[in-house]
């Protein structure tokens, strides 16, 4: 008698679901603008998180239509704006509100994209006694429910460490490169780039690398919060006849720049500009850059302008690399192929 083994029926190792994947947008009041470019280069509608403010200052938030099963991208920079009425503050407890509201809706995946993450300069204890801010903002966002932060130039790369999520940090420099070659660089002899402190040099050794000039270095010194203390150029020889650029990743309020750059002209530049990520412009920054010697400013809408800011400063917009970011994101590409791999190296 013969006996036929029955085989057991071959099992895959995964199992595929195909659904219809959905991206949504939705922005903050604090990044309505910047939202709005976003979406529109994504081919969709920002969505309506139906937000205000109550007559006692609490926030609300109602999603317009349904986001369950989405991946959706809240768009809000932890900043004040002033045409909202909003403070810093406010802006972060709006970007909280939504992500406990998308999470509550049964999104797929809530991705905050922070392009300026509000905090991020109290990233250490400089004294006893103090918090560590920014790390208390990112346990908030997690705490609530993020899936992903996307954020842009941080102050210090090491806040990342602050996250268990994934944490996609973007850089606006070869948008500020780009501009330094196309209106500064046409002859790049009369060029010579500026860190205004050593915690920058590396980044403005890279920047100087990719626009093909020189770079130097402001000696200076914080004694204070939002103090600074400037005190020579580090290669002057290579400043002096120069047109210089003085590179950083925030202009706050102003005064270290503006000494900075007197500072420069001072060691023989022929004229300073500035540019920088993110533009921040707080208490008289306005008035502070308009009496000082730059030529010119270069920021980026990672934060909006307030009203009456100076003929100088001139804004670029990251709302190409921001979409193409979510875009990646959303179709689960590699995000450092928007900057070739090199974002790590600003």
């Amino acid at each position: 008698m013969t006996v036929e083994l029955q085989t057991a029926p071959t099992r895959a190792h995964s199992m595929r679901i195909e659904y219809g994947k959905r991206l949504m947008v939705a922005a903050g009041r604090a990044s309505t603008d910047l939202g709005g470019k976003i979406a529109d280069k994504l081919g969709v509608d920002l969505t309506d998180a139906g937000l205000k403010t109550f007559s006692d200052g609490e926030v609300y938030c109602r999603y317009g239509e349904s986001i369950r099963g989405a991946d959706i991208f809240l768009v809000q920079s932890i900043a004040g704006n002033q045409a909202e009425g909003l403070t810093v503050n406010d802006a972060l407890v709006e970007l909280l509100v939504m992500i406990d509201a998308a999470v509550g809706a049964s999104a797929h995946r809530v991705i905050a994209v922070c392009p300026w993450y509000g905090y991020s300069r109290q990233d250490k204890k400089s004294a006893p006694r103090e918090p560590i801010t920014a790390r208390v903002v990112a346990k908030a966002l997690e705490t609530i429910g993020i899936d992903r932060l996307v954020t842009m130039d941080l102050h210090a790369g090491q806040l990342q460490g602050f996250f268990s999520k994934t944490v996609d940090h973007m850089t606006a420099m070869p948008i500020l490169t780009q501009f330094v070659k196309d209106e500064l660089g046409d002859d790049p002899g009369d060029l010579v780039i500026i860190a205004p402190d050593a915690g920058r040099v590396k980044l403005t050794r890279k920047f100087a690398q990719n626009v093909g000039v020189d770079y130097a270095l402001l000696e200076k010194d914080r004694p204070a919060q939002q103090v600074a203390e400037i005190g020579y150029v580090i290669g002057q020889e290579k400043v002096e006849g120069r047109r210089a650029v003085i590179v950083d990743d925030i202009i706050d309020t102003g005064g270290t720049l503006a000494a900075g750059a007197q500072t420069v002209l001072d060691a023989g530049a022929s004229q300073v500009y500035a540019v920088a990520t993110h533009g921040i412009f707080s208490g008289n920054a306005f008035e502070t850059l308009a009496n000082s010697p730059l030529s010119g400013i270069v920021v980026t809408d990672t934060v909006p302008l307030r009203d009456e800011a100076p003929d100088t400063i001139r804004v670029l917009t990251i709302a190409d690399i921001l979409t193409d970011t979510v875009r990646r994101i959303f179709s689960d590409e590699s995000v450092s192929e928007v900057f070739r791999g090199e974002n790590q190296l600003f």
